[in-house]
């Protein structure tokens, strides 16, 4: 009983950081879609490139930004988490 509580509570704490790691890449890519989505209804527009490349460019500049938080993030949560598990049992 005991382990199976440790298990779901580290699968719970895992899924948090993902949550956390995941909302700054997601929430820019969720801006540009309806950004670009909105200047390709109002003009007419309809080119595939539109709307993938500023979303494209729009990822990767927040992922640039925010490599030192993600990492930081997983690190701290293996580091508290993770490794003490492993090497206490």
């Amino acid at each position: 009983m005991h382990n199976e509580l440790i298990f779901f509570d580290t699968m719970r704490q895992g899924l948090w950081v993902a949550v956390i790691v995941s909302v700054p890449i997601l929430a820019v890519a969720l801006i540009a879609g309806l950004t670009v989505g909105l200047f390709q209804a109002l003009t007419s527009v309809q080119e595939m490139t539109l709307t993938f490349v500023p979303k494209l460019i729009a990822i990767v500049a927040v992922f640039w930004m925010s490599m030192g938080f993600m990492t930081q993030t997983l690190v701290s949560f293996f580091q508290d988490r993770l490794i003490p598990l492993i090497i206490g049992g």
